[in-house]
């Protein structure tokens, strides 16, 4: 993440607090459940929350179709379901765990400027899928530890289970992205967790090992942060 598009997301974090004073518990909208595919057997009972019908941010500037970006991900999600729903079966005998980036991995960061950001519908099923089994859900993201509040107020209010957050502190700003990532999944797996998939869409997220399954969301080489 370049440090234009840090101050950008900074800026429009510092708007989204002085609106959390009057969304107060306001309820989100809801939409039908997805149902098709692999990933319809993968997806229980769940609260359906907001779907976005309208993009506002960057993504559409760098010429990244919603529409097709929105395809892309379920595609990769479908691939990764069956391995999650059989690692899943034995989550109530291990301590497992699902790691995810946030930025166009877990939250529509690019298509919108909005608060709450939606989440990334086939994510968040398969995620809060694999937590109804039994698994933990753990973000790690480069997004400064200034915005890590609204960002774990963002990815409740958006229908997902959040079991831990880690932020990027004043040191690890200094650090290579992939690094510090890596050695946040390892302290994850030293808490006794067994990460069965690490989601990203980008090299960074994903690289440095941890994980039993790695899950490539589409960033377009690199149009997508």
């Amino acid at each position: 993440m370049t440090a234009s598009t840090r101050a950008r997301r900074t800026a429009v974090a510092v708007s989204a607090a002085a609106a959390l004073a009057t969304l107060g518990a306001a309820t989100t909208a809801t939409a039908a459940p997805t149902t098709d595919g692999a990933t319809a057997e993968a997806t229980t009972a769940v609260t359906p929350v907001a779907v976005a019908q309208h993009t506002s941010g960057t993504a559409g500037l760098k010429g990244v179709d919603y529409a097709a970006w929105q395809r892309d991900v379920r595609a990769a999600v479908d691939r990764a379901t069956p391995y999650v729903r059989e690692r899943t079966a034995r989550a109530r005998t291990e301590k497992q765990a699902v790691v995810l980036d946030i930025d166009n991995t877990s939250l529509e960061t690019d298509f919108h400027w909005t608060y709450p950001t939606p989440a990334v519908a086939p994510v968040r099923d398969l995620v809060r899928y694999a937590h109804e089994r039994g698994a933990a859900v753990f973000f790690v993201t480069a997004r400064p530890r200034l915005l890590g509040s609204l960002t774990e107020d963002n990815l409740k209010r958006v229908g997902y289970p959040v079991d831990g957050l880690s932020v990027r502190r004043l040191p690890d700003l200094f650090r290579d992205v992939s690094a510090y990532k890596t050695a946040e999944r390892a302290k994850i797996e030293a808490k006794g967790y067994k990460i069965i998939a690490n989601i990203g869409n980008n090299t960074t997220d994903l690289s440095g090992g941890h994980a039993e399954l790695t899950v490539k969301l589409p960033d377009y080489d690199g149009k997508l942060s």
